[in-house]
């Protein structure tokens, strides 16, 4: 039986291992080679693979944040309004896609987004209790829906276009449940 020469073992039935790349030294005998994509250590040093892992708990660091560029004026007054005025077709999704895109990146697009945020919760709240009093009252209050989604119109639109001229807008009335 004659040995593979690759394999370092007598076992024929053992395939033989991948030679390493044109230029690269294998691994020193007892080591595995590094995972697909690491440089092995330079030949006769120990390896060296990097900072050690996350403890328990700590999400593992890698540089700056995506999204962690400045946001232009137009791009700030452009999204603080669709965060307010999306709330007319989307309700609370609109305003949260843009807190949760922006939240981090512009101090302005963060207070006006939660602001909106904060509004949609309250007109959906208003609206689960409006209904609930049209089916308790026979119908006898079948406007209250309608009355606030007007409500919500009037004051989305209003916030939207205080937004495009850079200027914070506060809704008279809103449960502050986001922060």
């Amino acid at each position: 039986m004659t040995e593979n020469p690759q394999s370092g073992s007598g076992d024929p039935n053992v395939p033989p291992a991948a030679p390493p790349p044109y230029g690269q030294q294998p691994p020193p005998y007892g080591q595995q080679p590094p995972p697909y994509g690491q440089q092995p250590p330079p030949y006769g040093q120990p390896p060296q693979y990097g900072q050690q892992p996350p403890q328990y708990g700590q999400a593992p660091q890698y540089g700056a944040p995506p999204g962690a560029a400045p946001v232009s004026d137009s791009d700030r007054k452009m999204w603080a309004m669709l965060a307010h005025l999306g709330g007319i077709i989307l309700g609370f999704i609109a305003p949260l896609i843009v807190w949760a895109i922006y939240k981090d990146r512009d101090q302005f697009l963060k207070d006006q987004s939660t602001e909106a945020l904060n509004f949609q919760i309250t007109v959906l709240i208003g609206y689960l209790a409006a209904v609930i009093l049209t089916a308790a009252t026979l119908h006898l209050l079948g406007f209250l829906p309608y009355l606030i989604w007007v409500g919500n119109l009037v004051f989305c639109i209003i916030a939207g276009m205080a937004a495009n001229r850079g200027e914070a807008y506060r809704y008279p009335f809103a449960l502050r449940l986001v922060k």
